[in-house]
């Protein structure tokens, strides 16, 4: 089972002051070491992830825009991580599931990458949100390892 990163989640990997760091530090290792299996990872979630460690209005300590790039890259170059793309099917996805369940612009991005991953195959997601992607209906919590 592959499990998808939300930006939340990777989020609160990084940064010390997010509530619930050192649990999402240990689950992480735990995972790694325990069950090695690649963690799925969409470039819309590095992108958020940059735009949000470094805004001030949200953190004491925020990064700056070149420590935040050098953890996105190497997330995206970690070899546990498997990159998932955007793709037509899930573009296509994308879009219904917009119109389906009437979703407005603050959900544009959520339903993208729920879109991206399920239509990679992945069903399981590491986030701090679950409650944003429950109304797709084809997602369950990462489990501890």
């Amino acid at each position: 089972m592959i499990h998808g990163i939300d930006t939340s989640f990777l989020v609160q990997v990084e940064l010390r002051e997010v509530p619930g760091h050192a649990a999402a530090r240990d689950w992480l290792d735990e995972a790694l070491t325990k069950h090695p299996q690649p963690l799925a990872l969409a470039p819309q979630v590095l992108t958020e992830f940059v735009h949000v460690v470094t805004d001030p209005r949200r953190f004491a300590s925020p990064l700056s825009m070149d420590e935040a790039l050098e953890k996105a890259q190497g997330w995206w170059e970690a070899s546990e991580v498997k990159p998932i793309y955007p793709s037509l099917d899930s573009t296509r996805l994308g879009l219904l599931w917009l119109r389906q369940h009437r979703l407005g612009r603050k959900r544009l991005l959520d339903t993208q990458l729920a879109a991206t991953y399920y239509a990679a195959a992945v069903t399981h997601l590491l986030t701090l949100n679950m409650s944003d992607f429950e109304i797709f209906g084809v997602f369950r919590p990462a489990r501890n390892p």
